[in-house]
């Protein structure tokens, strides 16, 4: 039976010690942490099993963390971008920005104009709004109150 030792890594001085400044950092997220972490122990000749062990996470977790981190500097991506997650792929986007600036622009609006007996704009008010005007067949309030926050337009916050 042959065993298969994980992928030698080696760092540098400053690799080093940017990962150290991550870990000892006060406001370094926890799971960044683990993942220098995890480098670290790499570097220092450990295992997949062995940090697993030592930070008390899955051998899976180790070897990704390994993985990632070897091909990542590989193409010369800065540490801390190393360790970030990557992009989700997620759904497409599903509203064209005509649609978007329509939201806008009835965000800027008051809203006794479109006949809601109400002061000031919610997202849920937004969405129906934008359906009542034939701008989309659907949306959601919380992705009203995403696409406002993105553009950090508080309609609640207007004075008409």
């Amino acid at each position: 039976m042959t065993v298969l030792l994980p992928k030698a890594l080696h760092l540098e001085t400053q690799e080093k010690e940017e990962l150290q400044k991550l870990i000892n950092g006060h406001s370094t997220p926890q799971q960044i942490a683990i993942r220098a972490n995890i480098i670290l122990l790499a570097d220092q000749g450990h295992n997949h099993r062995g940090i697993a062990r030592e930070l008390n996470i899955s051998r899976k977790m180790a070897r990704l963390w390994r993985e990632r981190w070897l091909s990542s500097r590989e193409k010369n991506i800065a540490v801390l971008e190393c360790l970030s997650d990557a992009e989700r792929s997620g759904a497409p986007a599903t509203f064209e920005l005509e649609q978007i600036l329509h939201l806008f622009s009835i965000a800027c609006e008051n809203p006794e104009e479109s006949g809601r007996p109400i002061s000031h704009w919610t997202s849920r008010e937004l969405a129906d709004e934008m359906i009542k005007r034939g701008i989309v067949e659907t949306i959601s309030p919380r992705h009203v109150g995403r696409l406002l926050a993105e553009a950090d337009l508080k309609p609640h916050q207007s004075g008409y």
